[in-house]
């Protein structure tokens, strides 16, 4: 997968604008979604249904769409079901009746899941930093990072209710811990490319009433060399139900969410900017609190 990667953000800049502009699926360079977000990278998205990698794969992997295709579906059945087992010992861990309320919902045939693969550039001491130069070739060794604080991917959290990220051996994930005092610290996350990094993501917090936290986190560009991350977004059908489970209402943690579709949460997304708090539109009003409870325990 790493190497499909490698081999497309080598390319000449205008072979990989074929690719886009990102709708949001396809290439991007820089512009980060449609509210003004930007960062210092270039990207793929793609969906995970089969039909639409295929379709993708024409345009990204001209050369052999069809080995293009094989990796990247080879790639996601791997990391969806190891994204599955995860939610499964937490869906255990947790307490739930059911291991598989979490990962059902990834596991459906509509599932929304995507996979991105985002290319940082490095940041050249020339000062060129020209993210068309294509992917430099590293010596094996770590790279220290540059000064300064290029922001890379901004800060924000996942809307979806796994991720699992790996990337090459070059440092750049930071994840933002708060404090006591209502403040919070970045906190660089070493590089292991032999690790999956798992992020919990809005849809998670939502369905454990918050038990579990989307973690916010962000992408710096510091490095002389490139980076390259792959990142599985586990998400649920357009149709499915965010709603928090039974088990995590109790008197001591009452509601904290509405109930609210996947569709109805990527439209809130796709209206805000990358560092909104999405979850703060969901929160649940107190007077309708008890009448949703009983509509959770009756589907």
């Amino acid at each position: 997968m790493e190497d499909e990667g490698e081999e497309f953000f080598s390319l000449p800049t205008h072979e990989k604008q074929k690719a886009g502009p990102a709708s949001p699926l396809g290439y991007g360079s820089r512009n980060i979604g449609f509210n003004g977000d930007s960062g210092e990278l270039e990207y793929l998205l793609l969906h995970t249904n089969p039909v639409s990698i295929s379709q993708r794969a024409k345009i990204i992997c001209r050369k052999d769409p069809i080995k293009f295709s094989c990796v990247v579906n080879e790639y996601v059945g791997a990391v969806r079901q190891l994204a599955c087992e995860i939610l499964e010992m937490l869906a255990e861990g947790l307490g739930l009746g059911e291991k598989g309320s979490f990962s059902r919902l990834i596991r459906d045939t509509e599932s929304d899941s995507l996979v991105r693969l985002n290319h940082y550039p490095p940041n050249s001491t020339t000062g060129n930093n020209d993210i068309n130069d294509g992917l430099s070739r590293r010596n094996g060794s770590k790279i220290k990072e540059g000064k300064g604080g290029r922001i890379g991917f901004g800060e924000h959290s996942d809307p979806q209710i796994l991720s699992l990220l790996r990337s090459n051996d070059v440092d750049g994930l930071q994840i933002l811990s708060s404090d006591h005092h209502g403040g919070g610290v970045w906190v660089p996350v070493p590089a292991d490319p032999a690790a999956f990094f798992v992020n919990v993501g809005d849809a998670l917090q939502a369905l454990t009433n918050g038990r579990f936290i989307s973690v916010r986190h962000r992408a710096m560009a510091n490095s002389y060399s490139s980076r390259l991350s792959i990142i599985f977004f586990g998400a649920p059908a357009l149709r499915a139900w965010i709603s928090p489970l039974p088990e995590m209402i109790t008197p001591e943690t009452p509601r904290r969410y509405k109930s609210f579709t996947w569709a109805e949460y990527k439209k809130a997304m796709y209206s805000l900017r990358l560092g909104h708090n999405r979850l703060d539109l969901f929160h649940a009003d107190e007077e309708v609190e008890e009448e949703d409870v009983d509509f959770i325990k009756s589907i």
